[in-house]
């Protein structure tokens, strides 16, 4: 199987991880495209009470897509999520083709030696990485391939800002997460 891996916070998912997730699909030929919601992230803050309505809307946000998936590995593990723990875990879950790719943002593959046993990780994956404008990767002995997807500017920050203050945040998730 090719396996692709988009994980994060998605706190909230919103329209510019799935254009990059409908991106990485249609141009690598991933038999499945697997979103992990971290339970706790290591270079976050995030409250862990939210963890399952984060995991709930990934499945609302991705449902009507087949080779789509959501996995609650880290979930279930009730610990930092540690990307190495759990591509290793997949590792033994799935009859991988090659490396799992990794669907990431350049700004945060460029932080990816900061990254929990980052040196064993990189030789695990294969990284889609995922411009904003800049295209240069600072990074050593790492498998990659940089998408030419043109940036689409949404935040989860910038989201969570907009419900704050009572904005609209239409046309930024879909219509079931919004909800």
């Amino acid at each position: 199987m090719k396996l692709c891996v988009f994980q994060g916070t998605f706190n909230p998912i919103h329209k510019a991880h799935l254009k990059m997730a409908h991106y990485a699909l249609d141009n690598y030929n991933f038999d499945k495209i697997l979103f992990i919601p971290a339970y706790i992230p290591p270079h976050k803050e995030s409250d862990t009470k939210l963890a399952k309505h984060r995991l709930e809307m990934v499945k609302l946000a991705i449902q009507d897509t087949d080779r789509f998936e959501v996995s609650d590995i880290e979930y279930k593990s009730e610990r930092p999520s540690y990307t190495y723990l759990t591509v290793s875990e997949l590792y033994k879950n799935f009859d991988i083709e090659g490396k799992i790719h990794f669907i990431i943002g350049i700004d945060a593959i460029n932080k990816i030696d900061s990254w929990y046993e980052a040196e064993k990780l990189k030789k695990i994956l294969k990284f889609v990485v995922f411009p904003r404008g800049n295209k240069n990767i600072n990074v050593k002995e790492c498998d990659y391939v940089i998408t030419d997807m043109e940036f689409c500017d949404i935040s989860s920050t910038d989201i969570r800002k907009k419900i704050k203050n009572n904005n609209k945040i239409n046309n930024l998730v879909t219509d079931n997460v919004e909800r």
